[in-house]
């Protein structure tokens, strides 16, 4: 059994070690204000794509743990519901570039700059560990 106190110090913890940003909407706000003035990305659109893309990834890894974990057959309903949750992924990604003002295609040659620069033979899992400091 955790002990009571415990819980009221690890509780207090989490306050304490929390963003002024986090617990204030005044400040929340604000924040909101200075990444929609200064940047011209969209905070709304910002936070409805990286809190769907969370949600729908979450949905996603559901369907594989059930899969892998917990002998849901991986059959062709399954699979028919894996695309339809990478889908709604998409659909959040969408909204990012929509925020950031960037080309789905832009973010897709991105990436494959950064996986070429990064392993330019092939995956190799100690580059994966041990990455140069501006490999972000």
């Amino acid at each position: 059994m955790i002990d009571d106190n415990l819980l009221v110090d690890y509780t207090r913890f989490v306050d304490e070690v929390t963003s002024e940003e986090s617990k204030d909407p005044e400040k929340f706000n604000d924040a909101l204000d200075i990444i929609d003035e200064t940047s011209g990305v969209s905070p709304e659109r910002l936070l409805t794509a990286a809190l769907g893309i969370c949600a729908e990834g979450g949905e996603f890894t559901e369907i594989v743990k059930k899969c892998v974990f917990q002998g849901k057959p991986m059959d062709e309903h399954t699979v028919y519901h894996l695309k339809r949750e990478m889908g709604d992924i998409l659909w959040y990604i969408a909204q990012g570039c929509i925020a950031l003002d960037v080309k789905l295609e832009d973010v897709l040659w991105m990436n494959i700059e950064k996986l070429e620069s990064r392993y330019p033979d092939g995956f190799d899992s100690f580059r994966s560990e041990n990455r140069s400091d501006d490999d972000i």
